[in-house]
């Protein structure tokens, strides 16, 4: 019983412990949880390198600036987007591509939208024409290596590299950066108000859709987990009195021979209140490793993903397990100080 009840205590103590870090990186498939802005008109890059210093290299997952111009495929007009296609993999990761990432100079993405439009798909080649920031007319053929789907506005713009569109437009500013950060809520404003704080010319503003859903959905699995314990804690003890009575029960006669023989009741309590803490150090040190089989096959199944053994679970489950074991005992050993000798060896 105080086995089992310590497996549970320890495996969910480390799900408890454990769920921020994995609700964190799940809701990161969701897209970036921080937008960067400029105060003025845009953002420059000194300004991301100094955004990108102050996040905590543990808790940075992509960051991806974003440089939004007007071109033409023949005469329709879309949104080009100049991006960094390593690292919008990691800030929007629910993208959807129907071909490739563009992998050399020439090649770009285009949304679904764009090629309903303009009937072309993952493959094609076509000419881009547009207008750079002094007015000169460009033109160059383009690759398309793979067309977006996400089921919303990208769709309707066109994803070239950072590098081909300030060679185009003649444009090194950027308008916005995505931020992907693991962090709890309470972290997450900590470090957007740092930052607000240390680096001039920026805004930093929390997606709260996102961040609000993972708070929300965070606080209530964590009081799940903590329900659970008590009621599996509480189990052990009914486990345990139970066992401990019965223990009494089967070895009256033995106490009351003791008890004939001039053995006090306080050594009557020692040795039965001794052997249930011996049996809780034990049973919360097997719970201890158990636990952590537990936890690790719980994460997997439902996040796909590892826990990380926490090494102050051991004595804290161990001790757990003692004071639970030990309150679990206390009124059936004081019913064997209750035992009559005279009662129970009657006609030995």
């Amino acid at each position: 019983a105080v086995a089992i009840g310590a497996t549970v205590l320890s495996g969910l103590v480390t799900i408890y412990y454990d769920v921020p870090r994995q609700m964190a990186t799940e809701f990161r498939s969701y897209g970036a949880n921080v937008l960067l802005l400029s105060e003025d008109d845009f953002l420059l890059r000194e300004n991301i390198e100094e955004v990108k210093n102050l996040i905590p290299d543990s808790k940075l997952v992509g960051l991806t600036p974003f440089r939004y111009e007007q071109a033409k495929i023949a005469t329709h007009t879309f949104s080009t987007v100049g991006i960094d296609f390593d690292s919008i993999t990691k800030t929007s990761p629910y993208w959807y591509i129907l071909g490739s990432m563009p992998k050399t100079e020439g090649e770009l993405i285009i949304g679904n939208t764009v090629s309903q439009i303009t009937s072309l798909s993952s493959g094609d080649n076509f000419t881009l024409t547009g207008l750079d920031k002094n007015g000169n007319i460009f033109t160059k053929e383009f690759l398309i290596s793979g067309v977006l789907q996400t089921g919303g506005s990208e769709e309707e713009c066109i994803y070239l590299s950072l590098k081909e569109s300030e060679d185009l437009f003649k444009n090194s500013f950027f308008d916005v950066a995505e931020i992907s950060i693991s962090a709890s809520s309470s972290e997450l404003e900590s470090i957007v108000e740092n930052i607000s704080q240390n680096v001039k010319g920026v805004k930093m503003r929390i997606v709260k859709r996102l961040s609000s859903s993972e708070g929300s959905v965070l606080t209530k699995l964590q009081a799940l987990v903590f329900i659970v314990t008590l009621v599996v804690l509480l189990l052990t003890m009914v486990c345990v009195a139970t066992t401990m009575m019965a223990v009494v029960a089967e070895r009256r006669k033995e106490i009351g021979l003791k008890k004939s023989l001039g053995a006090s009741n306080k050594s009557i309590v020692s040795e039965f209140l001794g052997e249930g803490l011996f049996l809780g150090a034990g049973g919360g040190a097997l719970g201890v490793l158990l636990g952590f089989v537990f936890a690790e096959l719980v994460s997997r199944n439902v996040f796909m993903r590892s826990v990380s053994f926490e090494v102050f679970l051991i004595p804290i489950t161990i001790f757990t397990s003692i004071v639970i074991t030990g309150l679990a005992c206390l009124i059936p050993v004081r019913s064997a100080t209750y035992i009559d000798p005279a009662l129970v060896l009657k006609g030995e």
